[in-house]
């Protein structure tokens, strides 16, 4: 799952806060985000006059289409629907914000796991005049399902376009109760509701006397009262080796050192650490980074780490403190959303992409299914999974591999699942 660069941010103490936007389509995920971006000064001139002229505009007069702020690609100008996941940045006197707007439509579901991989914050937006009954969508229950099963801490719903609905305390409080409903089935312990209106920016950046009845912030100042989430306070090492490098092979003291991402937890010269999964224990010997020799190196850090010793380490291996070793082996269950247009079929062998490595798999069972629409898993004979499926699985590998639970270490309880003929991403999955 993919990471975004926070390097474009200026180093200082604001914390850096990553909210994704879903819902379904035409809730308004993108002219939010717009709104966001026009309202905190973050849109330059030029950007306004290229959107004011563009042919897609489907804003009467001189209003300003916001949508187009984050929907780019030609297809998803002229479908009026965002595709694939649009990344914008901007920041306030208290936060830094990396926002993601991910695709509401059901056939880019992928791409919205992948963006709600990093997340910490869900903003789940919810069109008022489609949902004035109670009734939410079935992307609304299956992208909040996505964000409790990826642990995302902070829901926010967005009640959107209440100035279609003349803001009608009614219609909010009817929406509010259903979700709540919701995240009490799906397992989300609490969340904040406010209504909006994306377009005219009321409660967005500032409050709006048109819902006076609404005694909450807006969305931005409750962005910024959200606590950063803290992943990797007390986890374990998990370092996964991408490769290892090597120079003057030749002479007797040939440098050999094994670079990676670390994913989790920090480490020293001196610790001891057990090569997973095959078990090898070593010492660290030395971190570098850039040529410079480190004191040492904590979760975020690229570094290539030496050993004491010569020992058997390749690509795809998992370096973890010896004191508090990741789980290794060749058969697990798991949670995964389906996410190929074909469905899943026990009786082949995917690629499984875990951390650095690459192996094959089979899916031996399909335990559950989850019923998007009755919000109940479906056990027994489930047989199979399709699109945007999720479901409980066995999986079987042939290598073994060091885990850990998703709820853990992120990092060693992630992975997905590829079909071998394609190459398409099949399936995303978290160990539980």
């Amino acid at each position: 799952m993919n990471a975004v660069s926070e390097s474009f941010l200026p180093a200082g103490e604001t914390a850096v806060i990553r909210l994704i936007t879903a819902g379904s389509v035409d809730d308004g995920k993108s002219t939010l985000i717009g709104r966001l971006l026009y309202d905190s000064k973050s849109v330059f001139a030029d950007q306004l006059d290229a959107i004011g002229r563009a042919k897609y505009k489907r804003v009467a007069g001189d209003g300003i289409d916001f949508a187009l702020l984050t929907d780019g690609l030609e297809a998803e100008r002229e479908q009026g629907i965002t595709i694939d996941v649009a990344y914008r940045y901007f920041a306030t006197p208290r936060r830094k914000f990396i926002i993601a707007d991910a695709p509401g439509h059901e056939q880019y579901t992928r791409n919205m796991v992948t963006g709600a991989s990093t997340a910490d914050v869900a903003v789940i937006l919810i069109d008022a005049t489609r949902a004035a009954d109670g009734r939410l969508l079935p992307q609304t229950k299956r992208h909040s399902t996505i964000a409790r099963l990826l642990g995302i801490r902070h829901i926010v719903v967005a009640i959107n376009k209440m100035d279609l609905v003349d803001w009608d305390r009614a219609v909010f409080e009817r929406i509010r109760g259903a979700y709540a409903d919701l995240a009490r089935r799906i397992g989300i312990e609490r969340f904040h509701a406010l209504p909006m209106s994306a377009l005219n920016g009321d409660n967005v950046v500032s409050s709006s006397p048109r819902s006076p009845w609404y005694d909450g912030g807006p969305l931005l100042a409750l962005l910024e009262s959200l606590d950063p989430v803290q992943r990797d306070d007390g986890a374990p090492l998990r370092f996964p080796v991408q490769w290892v490098v090597r120079h003057d092979g030749s002479s007797a003291k040939d440098f050999r050192g094994y670079a990676g991402r670390i994913a989790s937890g920090t480490l020293r010269p001196g610790d001891e650490i057990v090569v997973q999964p095959s078990g090898v224990a070593a010492r660290v010997a030395e971190i570098r980074a850039h040529e410079r020799v480190l004191s040492h190196a904590e979760a975020g850090d690229s570094v290539v780490v030496v050993l004491d010793r010569d020992v058997d380490v390749s690509r795809g291996d998992v370096l973890s403190h010896a004191a508090a070793p990741a789980s290794v082996g060749k058969n697990f269950e798991a949670e995964i959303c389906w996410l190929d247009t074909q469905p899943l079929n026990p009786a082949r062998k995917y690629l499984l992409k875990h951390g650095t490595r690459l192996t094959t798999a089979v899916v031996r069972e399909v335990a559950t299914r989850r019923d998007i629409h009755e919000l109940r898993e479906v056990e027994g004979d489930v047989g199979t999974l399709s699109m945007n499926d999720i479901g409980k699985v066995r999986i079987a590998t042939r290598d073994p591999l060091a885990m850990d639970p998703y709820d853990e270490v992120a990092a060693t309880g992630a992975f997905i699942l590829i079909d071998a003929a394609t190459h398409q991403t099949a399936a995303a999955g978290m160990l539980r």
